[in-house]
């Protein structure tokens, strides 16, 4: 007999399924763009604004074709399952624990992927991609409610005297999404400080 995991709450496959569409979105749009770029190599996309807001600067990029293709698909198939997983859990499916730990992996490698991917566009590149950015703010909400569940659920099993911090953590999952949220924008606005003002200059603020 296959023993049944935990029953997750609707909450979680909401955010799931929320985050997987907003995920894909960004990387359906950025796999659009690209194959513009490849077509008409000299034209601007609809996502370049200037020298630092620039999708087309981003995917010529090596890091943006990691696996030798565009890293968007990988994203339009990623993106994919918390979708899935979140519809079956509405329609009332129960996964066992080994299939929670192995979609926590996936989960855990798409935002690790995604910050590698943050730290070269700050660090290295040097411009950001705003679809990109679009996709990442799918994956983080994603990325928290499924490991904050797991923790409470002792899917990823931690000591007895924690669970009311994870519970609790599950509860207050919305914090440490808008915190993760919040030091991305920092990060953001103080790496590219002297480069705000004419952009915003330029989007006529």
């Amino acid at each position: 007999m296959v023993e049944k995991g935990p029953a997750a709450p609707k909450s979680l496959a909401i955010t799931m399924i929320i985050g997987g569409i907003i995920g894909w979105i960004g990387a359906f749009a950025l796999t659009l763009e690209r194959f513009h770029v490849a077509e008409n190599p000299d034209d601007a996309l609809s996502c370049d604004i200037n020298v630092f807001i620039s999708c087309k600067s981003v995917m010529l990029t090596w890091q943006a074709k990691l696996l030798g293709f565009p890293n968007s698909l990988i994203g339009m198939a990623a993106f994919m399952a918390p979708i899935i997983v979140g519809f079956a859990i509405l329609a009332g499916a129960r996964f066992a624990k080994w299939f929670w730990r192995l979609f926590w992996l996936g989960n855990l490698f798409g935002i690790g992927f995604v910050f590698w991917l943050f730290s070269q566009s700050l660090l290295v590149i040097n411009v950001l991609c705003p679809y990109c950015m679009v996709a990442w703010t799918g994956m983080i909400p994603v990325f928290w409610v499924v490991t904050l569940f797991a923790f409470r659920e002792d899917i990823l099993p931690m000591p007895v005297r924690t669970a009311p911090f994870w519970d609790g953590a599950y509860r207050f999952a919305w914090v440490w999404i808008l915190a993760t949220y919040l030091i991305i924008i920092a990060a953001i606005v103080i790496r590219f400080w002297s480069r705000w003002p004419a952009t915003l200059q330029q989007l006529g603020f």
